[in-house]
């Protein structure tokens, strides 16, 4: 059941939960009781792909033309200035954004993005730079830095993943994505359909799993990967993905390290022209997801609860769903996870986050329109 209640940009939505078809490796079991949620419009952004709380309680935020905004608990935006020329269109543009570890003592963000390159081509790219914020007009970027570039650039609007993460170790942890190109999501001498580790300037620790191997290799933590947009590394220090399938199959992982997920010999979708892909389970050389959809919710933004305002969620995923137009909860027991719940927001989200007292913070993926909102949730 839905309830839902608007007036206007600033009325309250109030939610109940609903639930969708999922498959995973643990063992069947009731879906835990819905949650109501009351969802407080808070501002409005162009085009939000990503957002990231500052130490202070003010959000940077995203937007895929390349606009990175400030926005304050009063409610105001502000532009920051600075951010390179993004390759805005198709999946393209200004990407995720993330505070440096020691941010307080540095003033570094890292922020992905669309690049453009020769003859029509288009790479993922990550850069950081030093943040300088005005309380007057908002702040701007200074030495910006590109520390790592997809390779190699290919033609095409889709599938540039450019989600980033810190480890508790430093390093720095990207999605990047396989542009839609199949195949080379299983070579070693591209960097498409994988998720790499770096440290926080770009240069390549010893200790990566292919550093023998030299070249684009020596960067990549696990291959196989088709599309991802969730990067987040849970409360026992694990890393977990999930990125999107073809038609049907979307997956939510475990990355291990060196570890081939399988992308495009085996997925639990099938190709959008009906041909049929293997399923995991007969690969088994290929690590097989924790949790997959039929149909897919189309996942976009990640994180691990750990508040207490919402005390029964604590300790598990929450993923933004595009097709699923809400959220989507995922209990974690180990190594093993299972949806439990839905949210319905009745719009698009494209990403997730948590505030600094518990609340959820979630943006709008309006397709087809420039707007979308920024939704605080909290309980009914």
């Amino acid at each position: 059941m839905n309830l839902r209640k608007v007036t206007g940009f600033a009325a309250t939505v109030v939610l109940l939960a609903v639930y969708g078809t999922v498959s995973s490796k643990a063992t069947a079991a009731p879906l835990i009781a819905a949650q109501a949620v009351v969802a407080t419009p808070m501002a409005q952004f162009n085009e939000p792909w990503a957002m990231t709380f500052l130490p202070d309680g003010r959000l940077l935020v995203t937007e895929k033309r390349g606009q990175l905004k400030v926005y304050t608990v009063d409610g105001s935006t502000a532009t920051i200035t600075g951010v390179p020329a993004v390759s805005y269109g198709g999946q393209g543009g200004l990407l995720d954004v993330v505070l440096h570890p020691a941010f307080a003592a540095n003033n570094l963000v890292y922020f992905s993005f669309a690049e453009a390159g020769a003859n029509n081509t288009r790479g993922t790219a990550v850069a950081r730079a030093r943040l300088s914020l005005s309380p007057q007009s908002g702040g701007s970027l200074s030495n910006v830095q590109v520390i790592w570039r997809q390779s190699p650039k290919v033609t095409g609007p889709n599938h540039f993943g450019g989600r980033i993460a810190f480890g508790s170790d430093g390093r720095l942890w990207i999605s990047s994505s396989e542009r839609n190109q199949f195949e080379p999501a299983q070579q070693m001498n591209t960097t498409l359909g994988k998720i790499l580790r770096l440290n926080d300037d770009g240069s390549i620790p010893a200790d990566n799993p292919f550093v023998s191997q030299g070249g684009v290799a020596r960067q990549i933590w696990s291959l196989g990967h088709r599309n991802v947009y969730g990067l987040a590394f849970d409360s026992q220090g694990r890393l977990w993905s999930h990125e999107m399938g073809p038609r049907g199959g979307d997956e939510l992982n475990i990355i291990e390290r060196g570890s081939n997920y399988g992308w495009p010999i085996v997925s639990n979708g099938d190709h959008y022209d009906g041909r049929v892909i293997p399923d995991h389970h007969t690969r088994p050389e290929f690590n097989a997801p924790e949790v997959w959809w039929n149909p897919v919710i189309s996942p976009a933004g990640l994180i691990f609860y750990d508040a207490n305002l919402f005390s029964q969620w604590r300790g598990n995923a929450l993923i933004g769903g595009l097709s699923a137009r809400g959220l989507i909860r995922v209990a974690i027991s180990g190594a093993t996870a299972r949806e439990v719940e839905r949210i319905n927001l009745n719009q698009r989200i494209r990403e997730v986050e948590q505030g600094p007292d518990g609340a959820i913070w979630v943006l709008e993926d309006q397709q087809g329109s420039s707007g979308g909102r920024l939704l605080r949730l909290t309980p009914r």
